[in-house]
């Protein structure tokens, strides 16, 4: 599998178990929702502010988005 479709499910996966929304997580983590979107069905490479904005928004390490 692609790494960039690993880190869209991961982040999904993760959003989910904490039951956040898309625009709940968004909003945690400083970005859109439509960015997020299109983060988690691997239709935008994330940077690595984006992934350092997630992972503190989920309460994880950012490597934790890479596996």
């Amino acid at each position: 599998m692609a790494p960039i479709k690993r880190t869209a499910m991961r982040s999904k996966t993760l959003r989910e178990a904490r039951a956040f929304s898309q625009e709940e997580l968004a909003k945690r983590a400083g970005i859109s929702r439509g960015h997020l979107a299109r983060l988690e069905t691997a239709r935008q490479d994330p940077t690595l502010t984006t992934l350092e904005k997630l992972a503190k928004a989920l309460r994880v390490k950012v490597g934790r988005l890479l596996e």
